[in-house]
């Protein structure tokens, strides 16, 4: 008997309409573990690499882990994968919420979806009930009546969701999947894929029940790691703000993007604060599935109510782009979160704007109109109905900011910040070193959950010494070390993404370590999960990963940083004068890797 895993591979041809349940393999398993490892896995062994994101060969993949939907807190996670319509590359996101444990009580480890349908579905997985059912009349709603419409249709409001809104159903290239409405799969366009394979949605319900190996040894595991939790020196302020605690947090060290990253200091940081938010708009607390932090938050203003936003939106919509104004965050956060569009890939496309229109290397002509000085509200709002329409000017703004600096040209290609296509987060890495090696090297772009190397921000200088044998490891400004605490926080990340376990708990609170998750795992499966063979399929995961994306072109000229970062030092603030020395970081991290000069995985 397989334990803790659904037991299912669903395999769908969205042209055919047919489908098979294949078995889940544990050795298979053994290799890969679960989750992004499992997507990323099969998309490394099925995926033609000359194929174009949207065409029906593109391979779209929802996979959940062999803890996924147990009694571990956090373990509600589930990713979604395939290549990259905005990046070209691999690309996956992932998601909380409830979706992922339905998925796996409906029998299932992951869904492996094919094809093009010929006209809009939705995917129904009621147990081994597998069906695609017409979404005609659901085309063009957003993603709250998109929701709300098949509970009704089913006549069950447990049903869960994911679903896309008009952003994907029109192809933007960084259109988001919901589950839950609010939950995002938010970064690298796979809701764009959705779209272009006329899938509207995935609605599961499942009445399985999951067997533990070993119960009495799980639940002891369990209770530590809430132990961990609760007793964590930030458990309060996580409560309390979720990630929205990094607005002052960041502001504080100097590195808040404010005006498209020209600055690392913002004035105005207590208007739209985390803090504030909390104060004046929250009214209660949500978690996901099984979550003993209940980080996430649901507020009201006068305007509209919603859930979130977390951190990346609200920075993106109030200091990257120049607006003192937490109502409006809050209002655009309600608006991309029905609509299923990213609110980093489509802030920075307007960041990029505002600050070509300032440099005098674009104006209001080029933008039809349109007037991009900072801060600009009535332009903002705008441009992001036009861009989910991909109406006028929105349909450039839609391709992402790369594809636009190219289109413009004029040297705005210069401040297009983004690497290998996947927009810059809100985290100036000129005072987070480690970050910053982390964006230049992600697999999917210029992103920071591929490692999070939150340790560098702690200042346990004497736990870096005794973990690393670096002290500086823990120092910020610091880049001695940080090729080490990358590579460790990568395969960190993965564990957490491999198990779907939340980061905000497993990797940035640094409570999942790989001994423990080693014991975890053989509790919950019953499969010879030892520390050895956890981290040899971490490793295998990743230098797949890597090939991959070598066969999609990418290469060691691309694990860089924009030159913001790399030669303009930050003028003012407690990260004064720093600047990221990339290219020496990227050649010690491939050393660390045990890769070659160019960055191949010599194994």
């Amino acid at each position: 008997m397989l334990h803790a895993y659904g037991g299912h591979i669903l395999r769908l041809d969205l042209t055919s309409g047919q489908s098979r349940r294949v078995k889940t393999d544990p050795h298979f398993m053994l290799n890969v573990i679960g989750g992004r490892g499992l997507n990323s896995t099969r998309m490394h062994q099925e995926l033609k690499r000359d194929i174009d994101p949207l065409s029906p060969e593109n391979i779209l993949l929802i996979g959940v882990g062999p803890l996924t939907g147990t009694l571990l807190s956090t373990s509600a996670y589930m990713t979604i994968s395939g290549k990259s319509p905005l990046t070209g590359i691999l690309g996956d996101s992932a998601a909380g919420g409830f979706l992922g444990p339905e998925l796996k009580q409906a029998g299932y480890d992951q869904i492996v979806m094919t094809g093009r349908s010929d006209q809009p579905v939705y995917l129904l997985i009621a147990d081994d009930h597998i069906e695609l059912r017409d979404a005609g009349h659901l085309w063009g709603k957003d993603i709250w009546q998109t929701t709300a419409a098949i509970r009704k249709e089913l006549n069950d409001n447990a049903v869960q969701v994911a679903a896309i809104g008009p952003a994907g159903e029109n192809l933007v290239k960084y259109a988001t999947v919901a589950c839950n409405n609010s939950r995002m799969c938010g970064r690298t366009g796979m809701g764009c894929i959705f779209g272009s394979k006329h899938l509207k949605a995935v609605a599961v319900r499942g009445t399985g029940r999951l067997s533990i190996a070993d119960p009495p040894g799980f639940l002891k595991l369990c209770q530590e790691l809430d132990d961990r939790i609760i007793t964590h020196p930030e458990y309060d302020k996580r409560k309390a703000m979720g990630s929205t605690l990094l607005m002052k947090a960041l502001n504080g060290i100097g590195i808040l993007p404010t005006n498209h990253f020209q600055e690392g200091l913002c004035e105005y940081v207590d208007n739209v604060s985390g803090e504030r938010l909390a104060a004046k708009y929250k009214v209660k607390n949500k978690a996901c599935f099984n979550c003993n932090l209940h980080c996430s938050r649901y507020y009201v203003t006068k305007e509209v109510e919603a859930e979130g936003p977390e951190y990346e939106t609200l920075c993106s919509y109030t200091s990257r782009i120049g607006i003192d104004d937490l109502e409006f965050a809050l209002k655009i956060n309600h608006f991309l979160n029905r609509m299923g569009m990213d609110s980093l890939s489509s802030g920075e496309t307007i960041g990029w704007a505002m600050e070509c229109v300032q440099r005098g290397l674009l104006n209001r002509d080029d933008f039809d109109g349109l007037d991009f000085t900072w801060g600009n509200r009535e332009t903002v709002e705008k441009l992001l109905q036009m861009i989910v329409r991909r109406e006028g000017l929105g349909d450039a703004f839609a391709e992402g900011t790369l594809s636009l600096a190219r289109r413009f040209g004029k040297g705005t290609e210069e401040y297009a910040l983004q690497v290998k296509g996947l927009d810059i987060i809100c985290g100036d890495p000129r005072g987070i070193k480690a970050f910053g090696l982390t964006y230049a090297i992600a697999s999917r772009g210029g992103d920071h959950l591929r490692a999070e190397p939150f340790f560098e921000l702690t200042e346990r200088y004497d736990e870096a010494e005794r973990r690393w044998g670096i002290r500086e490891i823990a120092d910020r400004l610091a880049d001695k070390g940080k090729a080490v605490l990358v590579e460790h926080t990568e395969r960190q990340a993965l564990l957490t993404d491999c198990l779907t376990m939340c980061k905000n708990i497993g990797l940035s609170m640094d409570i999942l370590d790989f001994e423990f998750a080693s014991r975890l795992l053989i509790a919950g499966t019953g499969l010879n999960f030892t520390p050895e063979k956890v981290e040899a399929a971490l490793k295998g995961v990743i230098e797949r990963d890597r090939l991959m994306n070598i066969d999609f072109g990418i290469d060691a000229s691309m694990d860089t940083l924009p030159k913001r970062f790399t030669h303009e030092p930050l003028r003012k603030g407690a990260s004064k004068g720093q600047v990221v020395p990339i290219d020496r970081m990227v050649k010690e991290y491939y050393e660390v890797k045990g890769w070659d000069k160019n960055g191949v995985p010599r194994g």
